[in-house]
This record gives structure tokens, C-alpha cells and sequence, in this order.
């Protein structure tokens, strides 16, 4: 007994002069680790009766749990002081103004789409995504443009390897291959918004990639109408309550019949101006009915089924909807050029 309350009087000693962390470590290990003064008297437990085994086994606990005590205690006080002197030495005068930290802006693409997006998918329509590496197969033949097609001239396309892969041309392939998982048996209304690519010139107007959005509706007994009213609502959203649609004949091979989609100019309001080359309306899309070899060759009985597609290019919305001259002005890494668009919609 006089053993225990020597070794927890040395104990308490060398505790209370500790002033660092790791000298508390230091004690710890001498008089708690594996070598220390009370394993050494565990260790004689084994030589002693069951009566004094419980007497000293109780005290040798004690004597531990003591130390610990004194230990943890010991450390909760260098810790409070070395945080203390830490605030002291660290102190912030928040009368100073702060480093100003300019914030960003989603790409005015991406916020054309999304608004794009909201409307339709209001309408009950899914948004889908599809390959940018796409086949032949699925990019002009099953959409009525056959190999040696004049209508593939329009689409100067990038082809991969050989004659079969390519970069698509448009984002069309996504609807041949939703209709082919609806098996010809389910409705469809869907839009896949996305890049594509065609070999062209790169100067204000033009890019060798650029963002299409494309829509497809397929269920029975669907007419011009529907096509009218759905893109009157993309395009009052788009530019304005007070904008009048209008439909022009057109051709397309994947559509018939197919049509030119305008709106009057908002600029002039049809009165005639630069932006409307005097004409008083702005083509924005091409759209028509889905053709009937479009539907067979996709698993739809033309007979029971029909539907219209559209498709236009998110950088001519973005360009008449905030006055870009530039096409070019989309994918540059120059931030003083789109600055101006750091805003809010209405500010």
C-alpha cells in the first residue's frame, strides 16, 4: 500500500510540472505503459491468495484509474491554454473589408437550354442524351438519308476510321434510337439537347461544333397544329409575350411536310431592321412532320402512328436573345467578354 500511494504522489508531481503534450505522453507511458512500476505489481497477483488478489487488484485499479484522471485533466488544461494563446496571437479585426471574390456564371448556352428544358419537360416531355460518336446507321439511314443521298451534303460530316463512324451531324440519332426502344408500341415525347459537329468554316457565324436541340413527339392523330402551338410557347418564352410565329414550306428528307419556323422580329416588331434584314421575321428552326419511312424504319406502323420533329441550334437562340455578334464568343476563355452576361434574367 505504501508502494501505490508512493508511486501516485511521484505520479501527480511530474503531472503537474508537465506543460506539453507530449511530456504528458512521457508520464503516461512510465508509470501506465506495459513496463511500468504497476504492471510489475499486476504481474504478482499470480503469487497471492484469492483474498489478497481482490484487496490489491482493487487498489492497483485505483492507483490507475487516478492517474489517468489526473492526466486527462493535466491535458484539457494545455490544450485550453495553447488555444487561448493561439485567439490571442490570431485575432481578426473584422472592421477590415474583405477580399472581394467575383463569382461566376453558368455558360449562356447552358442557361438557354435549361430554359428550354423547364418549358417542355412542363409539357411532359423527357429530356434524353445520346453518343457524340454515332453510326451511319442510326445518323442518316434510318432517318430517309441513304448512302449517296444528296441530302448528306448539307451535313459535311466528321467520319471516323471508315465510312460507318462518325462524329454525328445532328442530335436526330437520339430520336431513331428512342423510337427503337419504344418498339413501336409507346408514345414519345422527348427532346435531346447536345453537341454535334460538321466540317465548316470557323468565322462569326459558323463553328465546327456547335449545341443543337432537337424535339420529337410521336402518339396518334398529332397535326400541324400541335407543332404550331408547342413552338408558339417555346418561342413567347424564349423572346417575349408579344412574339407571332409563322410557318414556311420547307424539305427536309426525315419530315413531310416539312416547314421553316419564324417569329416576327423583336427588335422592330416586324417593321423591317438590320437584325430581320428588313423582312420584319427571324428563321429560327426547321420542323416538320416525321416522315413515314422515318417511323417504319424505326419499329412504327405509319398507319397508327404519327408525329412532328424540330430542331434548332442553342447558340442562334443565345446569339438574337442577348445581341451576340459572335459565335465564337461561346467557347473563348475571355472573361471580359462575357461579363456583360453576369446577370440576372430581368436586371
Amino acid at each position: 500500500m505504501k508502494e501505490l500511494e508512493l508511486i501516485l504522489e511521484n505520479a501527480k508531481k511530474e503531472i503537474e510540472e508537465c506543460s506539453k503534450s507530449a511530456d504528458l505522453a512521457n508520464v503516461k507511458a512510465k508509470y501506465l505503459g506495459k513496463k511500468s512500476t504497476l504492471s510489475d505489481l499486476l504481474s504478482k497477483l499470480k503469487d497471492m491468495s484469492v483474498d489478497d488478489k481482490k484487496i490489491f487488484g482493487k487498489e492497483i485499479n485505483e492507483a490507475k484509474n487516478n492517474i489517468n484522471k489526473l492526466i486527462e485533466d493535466k491535458n484539457k488544461l494545455i490544450t485550453e491554454k495553447l488555444l487561448n494563446e493561439k485567439l490571442e496571437n490570431e485575432s481578426i479585426d473584422i472592421s477590415l473589408p474583405a477580399t472581394f471574390i467575383k463569382e461566376g456564371t453558368p455558360n449562356i448556352l447552358e442557361k438557354v437550354i435549361e430554359e428550354v428544358e423547364e418549358v417542355f419537360m412542363s409539357m411532359g416531355y423527357d429530356v434524353v442524351d445520346g453518343p457524340e460518336i454515332e453510326e451511319d446507321r442510326f445518323n442518316f439511314e434510318l432517318l430517309n438519308i441513304p448512302k449517296g443521298h444528296a441530302a448528306r451534303d448539307a451535313q459535311d460530316t466528321f467520319y471516323i476510321e471508315d465510312e460507318n463512324i462518325l462524329l454525328r451531324s445532328q442530335t436526330s440519332p437520339v430520336q431513331a434510337r428512342t423510337m427503337l426502344k419504344g418498339n413501336g408500341e409507346i408514345p414519345i415525347r422527348m427532346i435531346c439537347p447536345g453537341k454535334t459537329y460538321r466540317r465548316d468554316d470557323d468565322d462569326a457565324t459558323h463553328s465546327h461544333q456547335f449545341m443543337q436541340i432537337e424535339g420529337l413527339l410521336v402518339d396518334h392523330d398529332i397535326s400541324l397544329c400541335d407543332l404550331k402551338g408547342t413552338f408558339d410557347v417555346i418561342a413567347k418564352k424564349l423572346f417575349g409575350p408579344d412574339v407571332v410565329t409563322r410557318f414556311r414550306p420547307s424539305y427536309y428528307q426525315f419530315t413531310e411536310p416539312s416547314v421553316e419556323t419564324d417569329i416576327s422580329c423583336f427588335a422592330c416588331h416586324g417593321k423591317g431592321c438590320s437584325l430581320c434584314k428588313n423582312t420584319g421575321w427571324i428563321t429560327i428552326s426547321g420542323a416538320g412532320m416525321v416522315h413515314p419511312n422515318v417511323l417504319r424504319n424505326c419499329g412504327y406502323d405509319p398507319e397508327k402512328w404519327n408525329g412532328f420533329a424540330f430542331g434548332f441550334g442553342a447558340e442562334r437562340c443565345a446569339m438574337l436573345k442577348y445581341g451576340i455578334n459572335d459565335i465564337r464568343t461561346f467557347y473563348n476563355t475571355d472573361l471580359r467578354e462575357v461579363a456583360n452576361f453576369d446577370r440576372r434574367e430581368g436586371e
